[in-house]
């Protein structure tokens, strides 16, 4: 049984809550699950002590028993210390889509014909 480390959400419409949990990876993300081993509260301020509670000692335990975590829980893992920090680089992410290159270029021709006259 391939299992995975994941986050379970609850709360209402617009108010967000989700629960850390081990579950099997064939599950649905509210699914059933093998045991909550924290909570994250996104709607917190990101210094407060109270937006991820984590349980590292169950967490490490189920990584050893080859669990995986997802991307948002290796960040949690990693800001614990139960992880080493790897770094990312998405180059794609910070480059403007097509229409706002085709606005700039335009922006630029039309800056470079006023100086050429």
């Amino acid at each position: 049984m391939a299992t995975k480390i994941r986050l379970a959400r609850g709360g209402s419409k617009k108010r967000p809550f989700y629960a850390i949990v081990v579950c099997d990876s064939r599950m649905p993300r509210d699914g059933r699950f093998l045991e909550k081993i924290g909570t994250y509260n996104p709607l917190l301020a990101k210094d407060s002590e109270d937006r991820v509670k984590l349980d590292l000692e169950r967490a490490q335990a189920w990584l050893d028993k080859g669990a995986q975590p997802t991307d948002r829980v290796i960040r949690f893992l990693e800001a614990a210390g139960a992880r080493t920090k790897v770094a990312r680089n998405n180059p794609n992410k910070g480059t403007p889509g097509k229409k706002a290159q085709e606005r700039a270029k335009e922006r630029a021709e039309k800056a470079a014909a006023p100086a050429e006259e």
